[in-house]
């Protein structure tokens, strides 16, 4: 019974952990992945302590929400429009889908450097833009990570506190 109970902690918490991992990879939805493994976790145990699931998926839910705020609020610090940070955004969820992992962190910030060009006609004002998009894609992981590092401590307390 007890290497039962062993297994199943250390198998949810081994996937919790690939989804902390998979952060590093922009596109991939690790702060989902966490909160699956937490929604597992509440079926097993018939939902007591319920109010940590509830924490936890508050916190993915910002996390989600977090990533392009992020990346948004960081293009136009860097100087972009609204409309150029809206095309970004669309080629980098394009680029991801033709091109798994690797596709939108290219072609996000290339089509908002191509959007700024276009509508200001000056490569330094578009390459600054660009550069806050990517300071941006930077402050999001770090939010993401953090925030997927307190879902997984909180899913430990949960566990520790319902047995």
């Amino acid at each position: 019974m007890v290497a039962g109970w062993v297994f199943w902690h250390v198998l949810l918490f081994v996937v919790m952990v690939v989804g902390l991992v998979g952060l590093v990879i922009p596109i991939f939805p690790g702060n989902v992945i966490i909160w699956l493994a937490a929604l597992v976790y509440g079926f097993s145990v018939q939902w007591a302590g319920w109010g940590y699931f509830a924490a936890i998926t508050v916190l993915m839910l910002v996390a989600v929400v977090a990533d392009n705020i992020a990346m948004g609020m960081g293009a136009a610090k860097g100087g972009a429009s609204w409309w150029s940070i809206a095309i970004a955004i669309a080629a980098a969820l394009v680029g991801t889908w033709l091109v798994p992992f690797i596709g939108g962190l290219v072609l996000g910030p290339l089509a908002l450097l191509v959007a700024e060009y276009v509508q200001k006609r000056d490569w330094e004002q578009a390459w600054q833009a660009s550069k806050g998009y990517l300071i941006g894609c930077g402050w999001a992981f770090v939010v993401r990570f953090g925030l997927g590092v307190l879902m997984i401590g909180l899913w430990a307390l949960w566990a520790w506190q319902v047995g």
